[in-house]
């Protein structure tokens, strides 16, 4: 009888603990998932370049959702000739981002990114330094973003 209640004991155990490392393994990927698509997001909202804006701003459009797509897409002509106006270049890059939460359908992410603008007025280039919260969500088995902020 021992035995018997060992062996259900130690499956039980075991299907419990492999159950919570499938968890943690998803969450994990989900993490990574989140991560790079606000990485994505970012890159693509700090770098742009007058001579091919249509596709830069496209980039920014595809990775994005809802109200941030639409104020977005409503100032891409806008965008478009000011951009072209100041002959305007600006190079990003993504040093830092971190989760701030997450869950199966939504997320916050803060993001650190520097560009190197040069335009008309700093035609030797201006280090500039982004501190962004993107809100992300979940579609379609993609992440998009849903709202940036610029914070502190």
């Amino acid at each position: 009888m021992g035995l018997v209640v060992a062996t259900v004991l130690t499956t039980a155990l075991t299907i419990w603990l492999s159950l919570g490392l499938y968890d943690q393994r998803e969450a994990d990927q989900r993490r990574q998932d989140i991560l790079a698509a606000a990485r994505q997001s970012a890159l693509n909202f700090t770098s742009l370049d007058y001579r091919h804006y249509d596709r830069d701003s496209a980039n920014v459009l595809d990775g994005a959702t809802g109200d941030f797509k639409k104020q977005f897409a409503a100032q891409t002509e806008e965008l478009t000739q000011l951009v072209a106006q100041n002959k305007s270049v600006s190079e990003g890059q993504v040093l830092e981002a971190g989760v701030v939460r997450s869950d199966a359908h939504s997320a916050r992410v803060l993001v650190v990114a520097d560009s190197k603008v040069t335009n008309t007025a700093a035609p030797k280039g201006e280090a500039r330094t982004y501190r962004l919260q993107l809100d992300l969500v979940h579609r379609d088995g993609r992440w998009l973003t849903s709202d940036v902020e610029f914070v502190g």
